[in-house]
């Protein structure tokens, strides 16, 4: 059995990638993807995981999204039926930069091995 907080944050994941992939990611000088929504027990926060493709990049791509976060909780509002939509957090995961690297290393270490 699903929890309130995970039934509302694949809501939140569907509905803000749409929202990203319309009307933020044009503006944006990069391509990012939306890995993870976690919702609090209240459901009055939700921490928005964004990974971005151009890794140089990613601090002016959070700072565009966190400027943003106002007319994205807007947007979500009008699609979503909540009484309260949560304040949204937007936070850049690194976990697959860090897979890329040990892959990356990985390939080094069986060519000198070879």
């Amino acid at each position: 059995m699903t929890s309130r907080s995970e039934r509302v944050g694949g809501l939140l994941r569907r509905e803000l990638a749409d929202i990203l992939r319309v009307e933020v990611e044009p503006e944006l000088p990069s391509l990012i993807s939306l890995t993870d929504v976690e919702v609090s027990r209240d459901l009055s926060h939700a921490q928005v995981y964004i990974s971005v493709l151009e890794i140089d990049k990613a601090p002016e791509v959070m700072r565009m999204l966190s400027d943003a976060t106002g007319q994205i909780r807007h947007e979500l509002a009008g699609r979503v039926r909540l009484r309260i939509v949560p304040t949204l957090k937007f936070i850049h995961d690194t976990a697959s930069e860090s897979g890329q690297r040990i892959e990356q290393l990985l390939a080094a270490a069986k060519k000198r091995r070879n």
